[in-house]
């Protein structure tokens, strides 16, 4: 970039939620580490975090609150539309690089931007444009049932929030942003930070030149991994959903190596019933159960833990939580599916085990917990398998791809 540009970063919550938040906070600070000017669009909400541009965020949309104004605005906010008109008149962007969007912000803001000519670049956090769940996943294992915009099978098969009524409302939104206003096609270019989002998305129908793969960037400097003692115990971070796996681990763990205990670290839909289940496994004395960790705390968990274990049972993209681990020299355990194979090689930097076979599951457990030099080996490669997806080469091939769809 020769000149400083303008970029729009548009995604619909502005607090740490996700893995789409942590990007966008990443990426702005490497963006204005680097002498651009980022320019924040979102939604109100308590928890955010301050932006000068906070004045012009969308109203704040309840989904849990079913009435005609929010439904209507799961199809086109043009609320949301008249604010992102105000921020675009006010500090005349040069492009904008959207994130997550759907339901709260909707795909108008698409429509905007496009009336006032603005380059739009696009990262594909989720399945959300090709999958009205967002997951590719449905009872319980990756579904596909969608592909060539067969959208009614997610109302037939409840597959939001397991309700008809939240499906079918998916179902109509997908219909009316995909196949009517065909929204999509006005992006410019998509980001997928897995191969396996490129080529699921391609195989839905999307454009394969226009999806560029780009991973993460991943900060290695501050995980000074110098006399730290690994303690007895395995961790589990991220959400607690049925598509993550954690009814899995614990299934594992019954016939893990009794000395070694497992934390959970999280939150979300399936808290009490995954405390339910650890009661019935009897597994209360080995399985803790933390509830939501960050920053300073997290990390202290994942420096001191014998390894990382991600058991999705649907196609992850790229958690974070992978990479997070293996950052901190952490072996990482992981379900072969989704992005994650593309960065775990099995016994080089983690071990990989089928999707869905808790006694596969065991037996990487099992090996990645006994402390040996071939072990401390592993940790070691952990870290250095994340070198190339550093921040400043980040930025560099993000420069680039702004630079293509402004044609400089």
């Amino acid at each position: 970039m020769i000149a400083r540009l303008k970029i729009l970063q548009i995604n619909k919550f502005y607090y740490l939620k996700g893995g789409s938040e942590r990007y966008l906070f990443d990426l702005s600070k490497i963006l204005e580490a680097a002498g651009q000017q980022v320019i924040n669009f979102s939604m109100q909400d308590k928890r955010n975090r301050p932006s000068p541009y906070q004045e012009y965020f969308s109203q704040f949309i309840d989904l849990h609150s079913f009435n005609l104004k929010n439904i209507l605005k799961i199809f086109y906010n043009w609320q949301a539309a008249r604010r992102l008109e105000e921020l675009i008149e006010k500090t005349k962007p040069d492009l904008a690089h959207l994130h997550n969007i759907t339901y709260q912000l909707s795909p108008a803001v698409i429509r905007v931007l496009k009336r006032h000519n603005i380059p739009v670049i696009m990262t594909l956090h989720d399945y959300n444009i090709i999958c009205p769940n967002a997951k590719l996943f449905t009872r319980g294992s990756p579904c596909q049932r969608c592909r060539g915009g067969r959208y009614y099978h997610c109302f037939l098969n409840k597959c939001s929030h397991g309700s008809y009524g939240q499906s079918f409302l998916a179902m109509l939104e997908a219909y009316f942003n995909q196949r009517l206003l065909k929204v999509y096609d006005q992006v410019d270019l998509f980001i997928a930070p897995s191969q396996a989002m490129k080529e699921a998305c391609v195989k839905f129908g999307l454009a394969r030149n226009k999806i560029i793969n780009l991973c993460y960037p991943i900060n290695l400097n501050d995980n000074n991994l110098e006399n730290i003692d690994a303690s007895n115990y395995i961790l589990y971070f991220g959400r607690l959903a049925p598509e993550k796996g954690v009814d899995l681990l614990l299934e594992a763990m019954v016939k893990v190596n009794g000395k070694i205990s497992l934390k959970i670290a999280g939150g979300g839909p399936d808290y009490q019933s995954i405390e339910n289940q650890i009661k019935k496994l009897g597994l209360s004395q080995r399985v803790e159960l933390l509830g939501e960790k960050y920053g300073d705390e997290l990390s202290v968990l994942i420096k001191h833990a014998l390894a990382v274990v991600v058991p999705s049972v649907w196609p992850e993209n790229m958690p974070y939580s992978m990479l997070e681990s293996l950052a901190m020299g952490k072996i990482v355990i992981a379900s072969r599916i989704g992005g994650m194979s593309e960065i775990i090689k099995d016994g080089d930097n983690g071990w990989l085990f089928k999707s869905g076979d808790s006694h596969e599951l065991v037996l990487k457990i099992n090996l990645a917990t006994v402390r040996n030099e071939f072990i401390k080996t592993m940790e070691k490669t952990a870290k250095n398998s994340l070198r190339e997806f550093n921040i400043q080469d980040h930025y560099e091939k993000i420069r680039l791809l702004y630079g293509k769809i402004l044609k400089f």
